[in-house]
């Protein structure tokens, strides 16, 4: 992929990973006093404006060869519901400000209700911001907060207990407080809101700080080319040790050790006092500006390595163990910048952004790792994050993208404990006389309903349902059917039923014909229709429901 990092120099020299300093840098200083170089965004119709719901519906996976060749019977006709029921909530488009027309979308950390996005500067300038992201109502995410750098490129952020902490680039010799290129800095964030009157900053050697990481008290801060990875104390930002490597570009932790990556050398596992234990020798080419990460995945390490894809390395013994390739979507991705920038791990979940080449989805199950398939995104995937049910995957200019991955909850699988998981063709055909019952999460193209059919869990339609006549659809959980730019239907015809348990989206109309009944049987159902309810006069609607956008 292209520079995201803004490297300023081409040439250094390279310093061992063995070199240790004793004492903290005299070039790390600590500044509280914010500049002309920060701007506050006050106008909310333009953070307002910037969320798009243009794509928002039902995701499809685009499967790799030897998935998809277990998607069909040995008759090659009939293909399977698949795995991963995915919506897209909303994509944030990057923000804009004079001088400063040119930001991608770097990092994402999510926190409860709110996700925290960084952007920086493809190219010489020094230009970033921040994005604070409500996403308490999934169906409506907001920015509620906006802040402008003119003068320093941001390149990664963390969150902790009201704090956000960004790490980046800054020209110091444009700055009249930066000691050096590469900065950490700690703005107060309430209620979806940052504090800018009192910003406490470090800056430590190294041309651009590449990464940020809470641990315990302390920030942990990585720095590319001729930089350190610096431990500073969370409440003030004083630098508490710093230890140098050649070509930072991340930092993960497993809650007992530090782990870096060195894109001159590989990986290289920390005590709390920068020792190295010991190190893992990778020769891939990590790109001279480019953005990679790493990250835990049970008993292993999960490496970014550009062309290669992602390295799984045991973490205790440092042993290769495989590479998982990068799964193209041929129709957006162009083999010069199809490369494996960083990697999230969520439960059995490990996703890959792979610039060009689309964000990947595998799952880990039973110590192996199998790929799945590239999520339907736009846009060159360069970080993603993922915690709860949620995946946020920011896609340089095209800002970011918030993914759902409507998991059903815990006590709705207990309840649906009785039923046999759904397994079965992708187009689903209940026929008169038929009384089918299932459990589970799975992604269809078509749902055609003439007998009984309960779905107990989560579900997503690509295109459209239709209950036929007399035919009855009870669905307990969750049921998203098309997208916004690629609207269907949900037709309920003559006699027919359907009954709500739960939360139903329709990206498109619901019909109900003459005779045709929904009925809502939870008063806590959610049913949010972007299109019309075209209803007969003789068609009923029981029950009590938070109709989400009052379209009954």
């Amino acid at each position: 992929m292209k520079s995201i990092l803004s490297v300023r120099k081409v040439w250094f020299i390279a310093i061992s990973a063995s070199f240790f300093v004793a004492s903290c840098s005299d070039e790390t200083t600590i500044f509280e006093n914010p500049d002309d170089n920060l701007v506050s965004e006050t106008d909310q119709s333009k953070l307002d404006n910037s969320v798009s719901f243009e794509r928002a519906g039902v995701l499809d996976i685009y499967e790799d060869p030897i998935a998809s060749a277990k998607r069909f019977n040995a008759t090659g006709k009939t293909e399977e519901a698949g795995d991963y029921p995915l919506t897209l909530v909303a994509q944030i488009a990057p923000p804009t400000f004079t001088n400063g027309e040119n930001l991608a979308a770097t990092h994402v950390v999510l926190d409860g209700d709110y996700g925290f996005v960084s952007y920086n500067t493809v190219g010489q300038d020094y230009v970033g911001a921040i994005d604070v992201i409500d996403i308490s109502d999934p169906n409506n995410p907001r920015v509620t907060s906006r802040v402008y750098y003119t003068n320093a490129d941001l390149n990664s952020i963390a969150y902790d207990n009201g704090f956000i902490y960004v790490a980046g680039g800054v020209d110091s010799e444009q700055s009249v407080t930066a000691t050096a290129n590469s900065l950490v800095a700690k703005i107060a964030v309430s209620g979806g809101r940052m504090n800018t009157s009192n910003i406490t900053y470090g800056f430590q050697e190294g041309f651009n700080a590449t990464d940020v990481r809470i641990i315990d008290n302390n920030v942990v801060v990585t720095s590319g080319q001729d930089g350190f990875v610096v431990v500073y104390d969370k409440n003030d930002l004083s630098a508490l040790n710093e230890t140098a490597f050649a070509d930072l570009r991340s930092v993960a932790y497993n809650g007992s050790e530090i782990a870096v990556l060195d894109a001159a050398q590989g990986v290289s596992f920390l005590d709390q006092n920068l020792n190295v234990l010991r190190s893992i020798n990778i020769e891939s080419d990590f790109g001279v500006d480019a953005k990679r990460t790493l990250d835990f995945l049970n008993e292993t390490i999960v490496v970014s390595e550009g062309i290669k894809g992602a390295g799984v390395y045991n973490a205790a013994t440092g042993s290769f163990i495989e590479y998982l390739s990068i799964l193209t979507n041929p129709e957006n991705a162009e083999p010069g910048e199809i490369v494996t920038n960083g990697v999230a791990v969520n439960e059995e979940v490990l996703l890959m952004a792979n610039g060009a080449g689309g964000l990947s989805l595998s799952e880990n199950k039973d110590d192996s790792t199998n790929g799945v398939g590239v999520i339907e995104l736009t846009g060159s995937i360069n970080y993603v994050a993922s915690k709860g049910d949620y995946i946020f995957a920011a896609s340089g200019k095209s800002g970011f993208q918030i993914i759902k991955l409507n998991r059903p909850s815990t006590s709705l699988a207990e309840r649906c404990s009785d039923l046999v998981n759904y397994s079965g063709s992708a187009n689903l055909n209940v026929n008169s006389g038929d009384d089918f019952a299932y459990r589970g999460s799975k992604r269809f193209n078509t749902m055609n309903i003439g007998g009984n059919l309960l779905l107990c869990g989560s579900w997503t339609v690509k295109d459209g349902v239709n209950i036929n006549e007399n035919g009855l659809f009870e669905m307990n959980g969750t049921l998203v059917i098309g997208r916004n730019n690629r609207q269907r239907n949900v037709t309920i015809n003559s006699g027919a039923t359907l009954r709500v348990e739960g939360n139903l989206t329709i990206y498109g109309d619901l019909v109900l014909n003459d005779g045709a009944t929904i009925e809502f049987i939870d008063e806590n159902a959610v049913v949010a229709i972007t299109g019309s309810v075209v209803k007969s006069a003789t068609a009923n609607v029981t029950g009590s429901f938070n109709d989400y956008f009052d379209k009954f």
